[in-house]
């Protein structure tokens, strides 16, 4: 049995507390649900699924376990034949408390803690559905993944640009220029090289 929480007991004395819950347990496997205080139904929830715990193991010893608490053989064996295969695909919660008002007389609050239905199906865990998810991916590696992308970018050629790019205008004119000034040194020379040698000798006369 757990350790008692603390503050007021729900009996005289912590023996008289661990006969209550013990009683209360069977009376909840041998009609699948009863009704109570609410105090009491919130400290049998934990001393009920303790139990149930155990009978799923199914072995000697898990069973003599439970005779320590609940004492009627016929409840006993019901509880590891019939009721907990019926849990074997959940991981708990196997009571369900629910709130039915305060009683007559007293005002106490009331409740009715049952077995949870074989039909109700386990709930898949959410946990396990986030870590099947991938990782998301580091910003460090994202970032150097970017810098190596745009240095790539950088160091290639840019194919818009021709290679022979083309001359600007006043470069064409200048040559233009030039080339037609050529010829015409060359004619004067010629001309001045005729003159010269068309020139009659000097006989000394």
């Amino acid at each position: 049995m757990p350790t008692p929480t603390k503050g007021r007991r729900l009996g005289g004395s912590p023996a008289h507390q661990r006969h209550m819950m013990a009683n209360l347990a069977t009376a909840l496997f041998e009609h699948g649900r009863i009704t109570t205080t609410e105090a009491r139904a919130r400290r049998l929830r934990p001393v009920a699924e303790r139990l149930i715990t155990f009978a799923k193991r199914g072995d000697l010893h898990a069973r003599r376990r439970v005779l320590t608490t609940v004492t009627d053989r016929n409840v006993v064996h019901t509880l590891f034949t019939d009721i907990a295969p019926t849990f074997a695909s959940r991981e708990g919660g196997y009571t369900r408390i629910t709130k039915i008002g305060p009683r007559k007389g007293d005002n106490a609050a009331m409740a009715v803690i049952e077995l949870v239905p074989e039909e109700a199906e386990a709930r898949p865990r959410r946990r396990r559905a986030r870590r099947a998810q991938p990782a998301p991916r580091p910003r460090q590696a994202e970032a150097t993944e970017t810098a190596e992308a745009t240095d790539q970018e950088s160091e290639r050629p840019d194919s818009d640009q021709p290679d022979n790019q083309a001359e600007s205008p006043d470069a064409s004119a200048e040559a233009a220029d030039a080339e037609d000034s050529e010829p015409d040194d060359e004619a004067e020379d010629g001309e001045d090289g005729e003159s010269d040698d068309d020139e009659p000798e000097d006989d000394g006369r």
